[in-house]
């Protein structure tokens, strides 16, 4: 057992246990810390087990994992005798591995403003997440220009957008115990899903909360929500200045460019 104790260490005690040849890698912890054992771990014959640790735990509960981390410990126990183990794809941008999705422009804005809060993060929970999401609107991104454009195919022109989620499994995220939908198209053994929003007036953005938290069908048919399933590769570049982004709810920070690829069979991972 092994505790980590800075950015980027589960990654290396991933990488270890992987050149080790243990069989799994079992962690308990939030999606950051999911997401650096998993690129630890990315190729290699040694599988992920999820234990959830954090305040959502996306993926954990994306693959039916149960919330109580003593009840969720018991199900893994249980996968693990009988073999429960599947080889799943992953989302890859810049180079870096994610399990279930990157947000882009707003989006990532929002995660920046929680993580400023974050020794309220995991008493204030999706409440947080709200606030954040109303407080960034009003103040903290211009929504009246597009930061970030898209380009979904070589030679292709790129789409301006004022932010953008590329999705690897859907829910998006969860609000309490209900999922947003974002992405039905999006799963462990398909390719990524693409969501980009050409407007961010608060009247649509609301719209499509709500509509997510049903079948998400609304949304996905707004004439200024552009959803693109079955994504094998995309780039998005900044329009005049830099836009944020995040890696599986961990905000990384401002880029210019950002090329995506969808990497099949990359991931062994116990599935309860």
């Amino acid at each position: 057992m092994a505790e980590t104790s800075r950015r980027g260490h589960a990654a290396r005690l991933a990488q270890r246990a992987a050149a080790d040849g243990l069989d799994g890698v079992i962690v308990l912890g939030g999606d950051g810390t999911l997401n650096e054992a998993a690129n630890g771990l990315a190729g290699t014959g040694t599988a992920l087990g999820v234990l959830p640790g954090g305040s959502t735990n996306v993926f954990a509960r994306t693959i039916g994992s149960r919330v109580d981390p003593i009840e969720a410990t018991e199900q893994l126990l249980a996968a693990i005798a009988r073999g429960s183990r599947r080889r799943v794809g992953l989302g890859q941008v810049n180079g870096r591995y994610f399990l279930f999705h990157v947000g882009m422009g707003f989006d990532a804005a929002v995660v920046d403003q929680v993580e400023r809060r974050a020794d309220l993060k995991r008493y204030a929970g999706h409440t947080l997440f709200v606030y954040a999401a109303v407080a960034t609107w009003l103040r903290h991104y211009d929504h009246r220009h597009p930061r970030l454009s898209v380009q979904l195919s070589e030679g292709s022109s790129g789409t301006p957008s004022y932010f953008a989620i590329c999705l690897n499994t859907n829910p998006y995220t969860f609000l309490g115990n209900r999922r947003l939908n974002l992405a039905p198209d999006a799963g462990l053994d398909a390719a990524l899903t693409l969501v980009s929003f050409r407007t961010l007036r608060f009247g649509t953005i609301l719209g499509v909360v709500v509509s997510a938290l049903g079948s998400g069908r609304w949304a996905r048919a707004h004439p200024r929500v552009d959803y693109h399933p079955d994504v094998h590769g995309l780039v998005v570049r900044a329009q005049e200045q830099p836009f944020p982004y995040q890696v599986d709810g961990d905000f990384v920070g401002d880029t210019e460019h950002l090329t995506f690829r969808y990497e099949p069979d990359a991931l062994d991972v116990f599935l309860p």
